[in-house]
């Protein structure tokens, strides 16, 4: 709930995306907190089909109403490109946008995090329980699921599009395992893939789950229509931020911290402009230095793909949906049913797999889709097709965010550096030709038609470089620009403190430190509940003990369980 501006706030939150979303529903159960969210963009209309409709979530990421539509340099390895990098703008962040898989990261991502120096409890059964937490799961509640967390999931359903099990088992019959949950037991696999969907076919944003609870809670002020111009310090403790909204610039004071949670992009833009961060880059935008804090927008990641798409040679796709004349009825059977073509991102098929011995735990991602078309949209095939999207998940290639100046209204310089390491060729290689030997498996036989792109034509190490170079896009999942740790390049410390710095905190996907085996959304989320029992002085909920798949198939055991 929007309420008058105050002068002062226990916390003030700098933007609503999943992350502060989670802390501010979390920080606000609390008697007697007060908390301001700041958010530059609209609130999340239940009646814009744009962010609602699971089936329209290309539409968000087309145009600026709800998307920062930031671009990177030119890409040196990616033929100078200059690419997308779009990030959400509204309540809900890129929860808002996204594409709603819920895909939670492998086991050992985490307990990679956890062997970093400050790290030790990041571990994957310490994960666990806060990814339960934040889940509502329509299929129930077991060891690995949660069934009463504010987030909807939604799993696959049987009758789904008939391409979906023809490539799940396509990806068997080249030998690959099946998995019936990759957020479960063994992520390595081909299965049905979990979305972020309501019971009644809606995006299950962030917005929807966490600030839905809080909006009636009178120690709760939300500001739509903000944009972040510094956070102001007494000396090294951060006390308030100042901020431009109705065409005024307002200073509100933070009474205990300031949260910059404005994702992977803005958030060391942010605190660069405040005056933490490289000294050199401080000093070139003319900005005040308040610490030169070196790793504030390096370290940068993300997941790059490539979308691998056939004719289909039976009339089971969704192609005829794109078709004008048919989508009022569609339009009409979500609204009203929450049901039918409307009320699915048609993303329920997917897999991990490892494209080489080398790796101890997956390292290709796939979704599926029963249409050819890019990720926003563009470029959808009239014909019936089906694709393959496909991507590397832990390229060693770094990038860094840098801003240009002390302006808040100006996108700061943003480079990945895709594709820099030669493991990146290898894998992208590999992730062709082994999608290639999938689509050939007699599971396909009945729907398989000939190659949209990239032609069959390309089989040279040389020629699948090339195509690589031209065709590879994100998967909109920039992290690990404010990573936590310890040493030179860590930001923040595993509680997400800016080290160095009283009163501050960084808490979204720029804190991980190293991206994690698939989608973002869902492992944001569960940091912020993670750290939420920190800020609060809860203690943290008791470790989970289920056990997970390993490569050798031994599955690993936790601790036992704290608190009995």
């Amino acid at each position: 709930m929007t309420h008058s501006l105050k002068p002062a706030y226990d916390y003030i939150i700098i933007g609503a995306g999943s992350a502060g979303c989670v802390l501010t529903a979390r920080l606000t159960e609390d008697e007697n907190v007060s908390v301001l969210l700041l958010e530059a963009g609209l609130p999340d209309y239940r009646l814009d089909f744009r962010t609602q409709m699971p089936a329209a979530l290309a539409m968000p990421l087309q145009g600026t109403t709800y998307n920062w539509g930031y671009q990177t340099e030119p890409e040196p390895f990616m033929n100078h490109r200059i690419m997308d990098c779009g990030r959400g703008k509204g309540l809900g962040g890129s929860s808002l946008i996204n594409g709603m898989c819920y895909i939670r990261g492998n086991a050992l991502d985490f307990d990679h995090w956890a062997q970093k120096p400050g790290l030790a409890d990041w571990t994957y059964h310490d994960c666990l329980p806060y990814f339960k937490k934040a889940e509502h799961r329509d299929a129930g509640e077991n060891a690995y699921h949660g069934s009463s967390g504010p987030i909807h999931v939604t799993t696959a359903k049987p009758g789904a599009n008939p391409l979906f099990e023809a490539m799940i088992q396509a990806g068997a019959d080249a030998g690959y395992p099946r998995t019936d949950d990759l957020n479960g037991y063994q992520q390595e696999g081909f299965g049905p893939m979990d979305r972020f969907v309501t019971p009644n076919g809606r995006r299950a944003s962030a917005a929807r789950g966490y600030l839905d609870m809080a909006r009636h809670r009178e120690r709760l002020t939300i500001l739509t229509g903000t944009l972040t111009d510094v956070v102001l310090f007494d000396g090294k403790r951060a006390r308030g931020v100042r901020f431009q909204h109705q065409g005024r610039l307002k200073t509100v004071e933070a009474q205990r911290e300031v949260m910059v949670c404005a994702g992977a992009i803005a958030s060391p833009q942010i605190l660069q402009r405040s005056g933490i961060g490289p000294g050199s880059w401080l000093k070139e935008a003319g900005v005040a230095e308040i610490l030169d804090l070196p790793g504030v927008g390096s370290n940068l990641q993300d997941h790059l793909e490539l979308y691998i798409q056939y004719e289909c040679r039976e009339p089971v796709s969704i192609a005829p949906a794109t078709r004008w004349w048919n989508q009022p009825a569609i339009g009409a059977e979500w609204l009203f049913c929450g049901t039918g073509l409307g009320a699915t991102n048609h993303f329920e098929g997917g897999g991990f797999i490892r494209s080489h011995e080398k790796f101890a735990w997956p390292n290709i991602q796939y979704h599926f889709l029963p249409i050819a078309v890019r990720y926003d949209g563009r470029n959808a095939s009239k014909a019936h097709s089906f694709q393959a999207h496909v991507g590397s998940m832990r390229s060693p290639s770094r990038g860094r965010v840098k801003l240009k100046s002390a302006d808040p209204a100006e996108h700061p310089s943003i480079l990945f550096n895709y594709m820099s390491h030669n493991q990146d060729w290898e894998e992208f290689r590999a992730a062709i030709r082994i999608t290639r030997e999938i689509i050939s498996q007699p599971a396909l036989d009945r729907y398989r038609g000939a190659a949209i792109t990239p032609s069959e034509s390309l089989q040279s190490d040389a020629e699948l470089d090339e195509y690589v170079r031209n065709h590879a896009e994100t998967a909109y999942h920039p992290s690990c620009t404010c990573a936590m740790g310890e040493g030179n390049e860590a930001v923040t410390d595993g509680e997400g403190r800016v080290h160095g710095i009283t009163g501050l905190r960084v808490v979204d996907a720029s804190i991980m430190p190293d991206i994690i085996t698939g989608n973002l959304n869902a492992a944001t989320i569960m940091l912020a509940e993670k750290i939420a029992d920190k800020i609060r002085g809860r203690a943290p909920l008791p470790k989970s003990d289920a056990p997970y798949y390993r490569a050798d198939g031994a599955p690993v055991r936790g601790e036992p369980k704290r608190g009995g």
